[in-house]
């Protein structure tokens, strides 16, 4: 596995890979790996890429004045057996003056949909995001760049600006990794004490009762906001941050009545310091 942290250097080894014909898929991630990274690393190579390329960037940009980037979890040497394991080709572990150096003052916004969900609770994390992926995508050019559901807001952003922008990409989604408690998997689980971890599935459980209450016939986006407030607070240790029924892809606010069509039921809840984020896509019919 080539391990490279410049720019010029990944452009070579990916001229050299493209010469032979192949095919590029690629995962980007801020590393501290877990199984939903390596479930994308997997996707990619049986997918049909015939070079697998992951990158590690810890994103500054996307992280608030108050949130964790300075304590956000790293673990490189383990990060790159990891990677080693899943069969991954090459690694791009930039520095953050690669990525952004002296000067640097362009940025890209997704207008719409980032602001609402963790886009209204975290002002300008989704700059960050898109600015750091448009700039990925650029670099490496890949064929197919393989995201997690988990984070579906970032898909529905991810995806909206490779259209717009004319990124001659395809996006592919995995579905959320989850532990056998139904907890989604995530770096920051790191965070949350035995307690915390102990008491983190609710936000699962409560998606879920929520997705059945539309499977009996729940229509009222209302009524389903609620269902979602009272499962986050009736968890002593959890702090609710945001509970929405949105349209997917277009993360439109549902006030009233849901569907027909896809609906996401999105939940975001703090357990100490760690804010854990989850979400379940439902299918409303026509009645």
């Amino acid at each position: 596995m080539e391990v490279l942290g410049k720019v010029a250097d990944l452009r070579d080894f990916l001229a050299k890979m493209r010469a032979q014909g192949k095919r590029i898929g690629f995962v980007p991630t801020m590393g501290f790996l877990h199984v939903g990274h390596l479930a994308l690393m997997r996707d990619a190579r049986s997918d049909g890429a015939d070079c697998v390329l992951a990158s590690i960037f810890v994103n500054p940009l996307q992280f608030g004045p108050r949130e964790d980037y300075r304590d956000y979890p790293r673990d490189l040497d383990r990060d790159k057996e990891l990677c080693r394991q899943a069969g991954v080709d090459a690694l791009f572990v930039p520095p953050v003056e690669e990525m952004y150096p002296q000067g640097f003052a362009t940025y890209v916004e997704v207008a719409g949909i980032t602001e609402v969900l963790c886009g209204r609770s975290r002002p300008g994390h989704f700059k960050g995001v898109a600015t750091v992926v448009a700039k990925l995508f650029n670099i490496v050019r890949p064929d197919y760049a393989y995201f997690g559901l988990k984070d579906a807001q970032q898909v529905a952003v991810i995806q909206r600006m490779a259209q717009d922008l004319n990124f001659p990409v395809e996006v592919r989604v995995h579905p959320t990794v989850r532990e056998k408690d139904g907890l989604a998997v995530s770096s920051r689980n790191v965070y949350l004490s035995p307690e915390e971890r102990k008491a983190a599935p609710v936000i699962y459980r409560t998606l879920e009762r929520a997705g059945e209450a539309v499977e009996r016939g729940e229509r009222d986006a209302g009524r389903l906001i609620k269902l979602l407030e009272e499962g986050i607070r009736a968890e002593r240790s959890a702090r609710l941050d945001y509970a929405e029924v949105v349209s997917w892809p277009d993360l439109s606010i549902i006030t009233k009545k849901i569907g027909p069509g896809r609906v996401l039921l999105a939940l975001a809840a703090y357990f100490g310091k760690a804010r854990l984020i989850d979400n379940i896509l439902v299918d409303v019919e026509v009645e």
